[in-house]
Formats: C-alpha cells, structure tokens, sequence
C-alpha cells in the first residue's frame, strides 16, 4: 500500500455507483458489472493503477444514475481481478483499500470520474477506556447475533476477536451483518472510530431485537405445523386402522362437517364448547357402536336448533287489531292484552315474552285465538296438547343414558319452529296429571317462569336454552285443578261464555261463510234468517262456546246440498217453519218463568260448563219431626246451604210469621229438578231459603223474579261467580228481574248492554231485602203477575 500513500492529496479515479451493495476497507467482494458506464469506468482504472471508487446507489432500481442519485462517500477499491462473462456482462474481484468521499465530479461520460478529498486511514489510536469498553460491548453484541441466527458462520467470531484496530474492527463486522443500505451508508460515513463502533452497537441491537422476534414468530410457526403435521399423520393412520378393521372412512369428513356447522351458528360459550367435546368424542369411539349412535344424534339437534334464529315481529297495532278483529268476534280482554304487548314490543325491544292463560268453557276459541295472536305478531306458532301428559319427561327430555333417547316436547316444537321467539300454546294445561313418573307440572315452573325460562336445561341437551323471547300461551276449562305455584306464574285472562247476540254475530260472520265454503255453496244457494240462526242457539244447542253451533250449521248445509243437487234448485230457504226438516225436533228446552206466582217454589241461577241454567227449586213442607230432605243430587255445598238457610228462618220465625215449632212439627223436603244432573256450589244458598219461607209462611214467590247468592247463619247475602252466564240464562227465560249479591255489582261490566235494558237488576245484602223482592202479597198473587 505505499504506492498509494505517496499519491497526492487529491486524486481524482473513475467511479462505479452500485446497486444494492456497500463495500467496506479490508473487506474482499466480487460483484457483475453490465452497464456500459461502469464497464468503461473498470477499463479506465486497470489502465492506470487498478484502484476504482465505488459507492452505494440511493434507489437500486435506478438504471442510469446521475451524480444525484447516488452517495458521495464510498470506498476505494484495489481490482484484483477482471473475468468477462457472456452477454457483455464483467466480473470483478475487488479489496477494499480506505474511505473516500467525492470533492467533485470532473465528468460523467463515457464513465463517472471523480475528485477525492485526501484519503481517509484509520490512524492509530490510542486505547482508553471507553473505546476498549464499545469494542468490547461490539464483539459480545456481534457474538449474540451469531448466536440469534444462523446468517453468521460461528468460527468468524474467532477472526473478529483478533484484530486490535477499533477502526478496522467496526467494518470487519459490518461487512458480516446483513445490513439494511442506509445503515451500512451510516456506518461507511464514520470516520472517527469510536463514532463508527458506537453506531454499529446501535445498529447491532436493533437487529437483535429483529432477530428474537423473528425466532419466536419462526418457534411459532414450527410448533403449529408441528401440531398439523401430528394431526395429520394420527389421522392417516385412523383412516388406515378403520380400513384395516373395515370401519366406515368418512368418520373424518362427518367430524369436520360437525365443526363447521357449529362454527357457522352463533352459540353461546358454554353450548359451543360442550358440542366440540362430543365431535371429539365421535372420534375416539367405533363407529359401529351404540354410543356414536347417541352422539351423532345429540350433536343433530345441537345444529338443527335456532340458537340464533328468530322472526322479527310486527310492531303495527292497526294492522294486528285488523287481523285479530277478522279472526275472532268479541274477546276484548284478549285482544286488548295482545295490543299491549305489541304496543310495548315497539318501545322497548328487550321485553320479555308474556305468559298468559286463557279460562273459558269449551268452544269460545282459546286455541283459535292463540293462532290469530301468532299471526297478528308474524311469528311461527306451535302447539302442545298437555291432556292426559303424566310423564316429566314430556317436558324435559330423557337423559342420554336411556336407549332411545330424545329432547322433550318444548325443545322439538322450538326445533319445529324454526325460531326461538314462536308463540307456543299449552293447550288444556287443566288436564295435566302426575304419577310415579313424575309430576309434568312441576316441569312446567321453569319454562313458565319470565325469570328462569332463559336458562331452560333440557335432560337431552343438559345446556341452557334460552327460552325467554318465547310468547307462551296456555289454555284451560277450570282454574282448580291447575297447581297454585304454575297458576302464580300466568296472567289469568277469563273468556266467558257467549251471549245469544254474540253467538249470532258469530254465526252470520264466521261459521256461516266457513261451512259454506267447506260444503262447495254459495251465498245465494242458501239463505238463513236470523231468527232461524236465534232458534238453532236456544232450541238445538246448549253451551257456552259455538262448537255445536257450527256443528249445527253444518248439518243445514250438508242436507241444503243434497236438496240442490237432488231437486236441482238454485236457492235454498231456512226458516223456523221449515227447520224441522233439517235438524229434526228441538233438543233443549230453556226453562221459562212460570205463568202465575206459586208457593214454594224459586227461581235460582246456576252456572255450568256450557253456560247458565236456571233452577225451579221446590219446597214442600209436611207433618213430621222436624226432617230436612234433600233431592236432585246435590252435593256437601248445597246441602249446607240449605241447613244454614234453615237455621237462619228458625232464628227468624217471629218476623217472617212462621210457627216456632216447625223445626220439631213439620219435615221438609228440598228438591231441585234435573236430578240425573249433579249439582253443587254456595250460589243457591238465598234461593232454597226463600222456597223454604214461602213454603212455611204460603206466600207465593213472584214468577219474573230470579236470584243467586250465598247465604249467611246471619241472613247475609255473599258474592257469586258466574254472574254473566246466569243473566244470560234468566234474559233467555224471560225472567223481569235479578237479584243479586251487593258485591256483585263489579261483573255487570260483562252484562251487554242490551240485556241490562230489558232486566232489572236488584243488589241485595240481606236476606230481608230478598224476601221483599221475591215474595208478593196475596193481593198481587190473586193478579197473577
């Protein structure tokens, strides 16, 4: 290297931008030169003195550099050899001499030439401390970046640990790093030596946080195709076992079909981690036994299940009071709670389903309505008949362990649906049972309970199921023999018994039009009066709802139709003349107020299945010992009814004008006509007492006046149910007048207004006030009002 130290100060070479490459001092790189610029620049340097500046291109995708795009400080080079390859493409083998830093450019064709400022050697330094020190903490840096990667043969370690030149030390280990251009460029561009050593520790820590990173993120992903390539061989070799032992192969493709399924529902944590766990589970038992029956059909109804799927509802009350006033006459309570719901749906969207159950007799359209309200809200409707259910496990399901094993009915209807916001009728939740099974009512607490329902666990299942968007309806004939705790959990809503109005109106809009169109008639092939409709409901029909009314009406068609295809006509005619012939001789006769005022004998009101009766209750005093009898089938009710009237008269004798001792001088005897029909209940307590007094006493009792209410040993008069159906009954037989129970007075709001018109009605407290209304002087009986 003499020649070169003696050269002047500035000294001016052919230079050769590079593209991607940094050359350092000491360092030996061959590099392909193609460009015609460098290939004139390599001739140019071997002609003189082999030495060449290169340096670094900013952009190496830049084809033909300007003075701009490249940078100005670089490294002389020593050509030590020159090897031409085909495609005019050279060779070159060069050794990196000292630093340089361009003064000027002196040309740029056909070759860049250069100034150099005086060149740049390390000198020697002296070593204090703090340069021992960085080179120390370079060395170990450099052996923790062999050690992180493999970039680095390890026996370069020893070579770097020899040389004692802080200079030369920076850019040995810089030529052996793999360094983006701008860092290699920061290091080329330190000439001070521990400057260099400083940003080459910089430099070096940096990348070696790069490093770790990269091992772990590579750990990372060896493990995991680790774990795939386990999985994968464990599973070649079930599929090779199963065909060995002749199994069915798909077992695989049904598995990862399982897991997609339950990856595309939205299930809740606990449902979705339980489902994985059996899918793991079908794979580790033999196909062909019985438990991957039971999973198989356990994983099923985990995916057919809507655990996220349910119909949005219809929030327009125009539009839901439209269909629900089309389907069904009448039924206002009903109707008016169903509206509330929907009225509430729209402001606050989280409310919880309501639980409601519909009490009436048969036929007033309990189960019908339920369907209008599903309808209404556009939503999926299922039913469920609980007559004569005496097993739990209707409710809940079987466990997995019983052969056979499936979900109850509540979690198959859900499944049915399609959606887990349907309106799911109980019908007849009256006539559930219990036995040694298990008590199927006690099972219905749960899902009949706004604030447990969302966590219903099915023994099938044994997940949660959320049951609380549900809109569940339950219908029943009697509130008695339900089970207080499930009554607690309903809203009671009574649906009584139909007016002779109502009924019409029923008829003329629904039952009518319905069985026409069943029986292939028109309009005009059958025409039926109203007054032929009044008759059909009170001479062949007695009940409180219109199932034998449609049946009734369907016998008119069926007979008019064969008329019209038989005698060929176009209209057919229905009158009450010519009714007989349709439906035969009237089956029922109505009770009707007698023709003149009788002794002994009252007019009561009673409440039955079918709707209100009225009761002529007889009473015939005799010569005795003081005997009462009571006939007609009466139950324990009734017949304490009748004692407590009795003692209430003999604590009353004076008054009511009656002999002291007729308790001990005269029997009698009560009875109740219809005796093949049983009677019951508190409600004819005033009724027998009245017979009695006008019996003991010969007043007659007026024949327009009926009553109900249970009496008191004091002569109170106590409240009554069935008030609505016993007016209906008394209006039917032409009774002028009612009494009533004081406490009564709130069911007149059931009482049409029409029958309020044509009835008096009369509220009493005590028997006395009874007795004033009821009874009527000799003068009036000798009118025979």
């Amino acid at each position: 290297m003499d020649n070169i130290e003696n050269k002047n100060e500035k000294r001016t070479m052919p230079l050769i931008p590079l593209r991607g490459i940094s050359i350092f001092p000491y360092m030996v790189i061959h590099f392909d030169v193609g460009r015609d610029k460098s290939v004139n620049a390599l001739e140019e340097a071997m002609v003189n003195d082999s030495l060449i500046f290169l340096t670094s291109q900013k952009e190496a995708k830049v084809d033909m550099p300007t003075p701009d795009d490249f940078y100005h400080v670089g490294t002389v080079c020593k050509i030590k050899q020159m090897l031409k390859l085909p495609g005019d493409t050279v060779r070159v083998l060069v050794e990196g001499v000292n630093r340089g830093r361009v003064l000027d450019i002196i040309k740029e064709e056909p070759y860049f030439e250069v100034q150099l400022e005086e060149p740049f050697y390390d000198e020697e330094v002296e070593k204090d401390k703090e340069l021992d020190a960085i080179m120390r903490m370079v060395v170990d840096s450099f052996e923790e970046y062999i050690a992180a990667g493999n970039k680095v043969s390890p026996e370069t370690l020893i070579t770097v640990e020899e040389i004692e030149e802080p200079g030369r030390l920076a850019d040995v280990i810089a030529s052996y790093i793999q360094l983006k251009p701008e860092n290699r460029q920061k290091i080329l561009e330190a000439f001070e030596p521990y400057e260099r050593l400083e940003k080459l520790h910089v430099i070096l820590k940096e990348e070696l946080e790069v490093l770790k990173i990269e091992k772990t993120i590579s750990q990372r992903v060896k493990k995991q195709i680790n774990k795939v390539q386990k999985e994968y061989y464990l599973k070649e070799q079930m599929k090779a076992i199963q065909k060995e032992l002749g199994e069915e192969e798909g077992i695989l493709q049904e598995v990862e079909e399982y897991k997609e399924k339950i990856g595309e529902i939205d299930l809740p944590d606990e449902v979705k981690e339980k489902a994985l766990k059996e899918v793991d589970r079908l794979l580790k038992v033999s196909p062909s036994s019985a438990e991957s029956g039971v999973i198989r059909t356990y994983l099923d109804w985990i995916v057919d299940l809507p655990w996220d799927k349910e119909t949005k509802d219809r929030v327009d009350i125009k539009k839901s009071r439209k269909i629900l006033d089309e389907d069904h006459y009448g039924l206002k309570d009903v109707k008016e709670r169903i509206l509330e719901y929907i009225a509430i749906r729209k402001l606050a969207k989280s409310m919880k389903g309501p639980i409601l159950c519909l009490v009436g007799p048969p036929g007033v359209g309990k189960t019908s309505i339920a369907k209008s309200i599903a309808r209404s809200l556009k939503r999926e409707f299922v039913r469920m008949s609980l007559g004569g259910v005496r097993d739990e496990a209707e409710i809940r399901g079987h466990r997995r362990t019983y052969v056979g094993a499936i979900p109850g009915r509540i979690i198959s209807s859900i499944k049915k649906a399609n959606s887990k916001n349907p309106v799911f009728l109980f019908d007849e939740i009256d006539k559930i049972s219990s036995n040694f099974r298990g008590d199927p009512a006690s099972a219905l607490l749960e899902v009949l309970d706004p604030e447990q329902n969302s966590t219903f666990t099915d023994h099938f299942l044994e997940v949660p199921f959320d049951l609380s968007k549900v809109m569940f309806i339950t219908t029943a004939n009697s509130l008695t023999p339900i089970p207080r705790p499930l009554l607690d959990r309903m809203e009671v809503i009574r649906i009584s018994g139909y007016t002779e109005e109502e009924k019409l109106n029923i008829s003329k809009k629904y039952l009518i039009p319905k069985q026409l169109k069943e029986h292939g008639l028109k309009e005009k092939n059958l025409k039926i009066s109203d007054n032929t409709i009044a008759n059909i409901i009170n001479n062949y029909t007695r009940e409180s709802g219109v199932r034998n009314l449609e049946r009734n009406i369907a016998k008119v068609c069926r007979r008019s139709a064969k008329r019209i295809v038989e005698e060929n006509k176009k209209t057919i005619r229905v009158n009450s003349s010519n009714l007989k012939k349709y439906l035969g001789v009237s089956r029922y006769r109505h009770e009707k107020a007698g023709e003149k005022h009788q002794i002994g004998i009252a007019t009561g009101l009673a409440w039955t299945a079918v709707g209100g009766e009225t009761l002529s209750i007889e009473v015939t005093p005799m010569k005795g010992t003081g005997k009462l009898q009571l006939t007609g089938q009466l139950g324990d009710v009734m017949k304490e009814s009748a004692r407590a009237g009795v003692s209430y008269i003999r604590s009353k004798v004076e008054e009511l004008e009656i002999s002291e001792d007729f308790h001990k001088e005269q029997d009698i005897h009560i009875h109740v006509p219809e005796g093949a029909i049983p009677k019951d209940g508190p409600s004819a307590g005033i009724t027998m007492a009245t017979a009695v007094i006008s019996a003991l006493s010969k007043r007659p009792i007026n024949r327009k006046v009926a009553m109900t209410g249970e009496i008191t040993l004091r002569g109170r008069v106590l409240p009554v149910g069935g008030i609505k159906e016993k007016v209906l009954a008394a209006n039917r037989a032409g009774i002028e007048k009612i009494l009533l129970p004081w406490d009564n007075q709130k069911d007149m709001e059931e009482v049409s207004d029409k029958v309020k018109k044509k009835v008096e009605f009369v509220f009493v407290k005590t028997m006395d006030e009874v007795l004033k209304h009821a009874l009527v002087n000799e003068d009036d009986n000798n009118e025979n009002k």
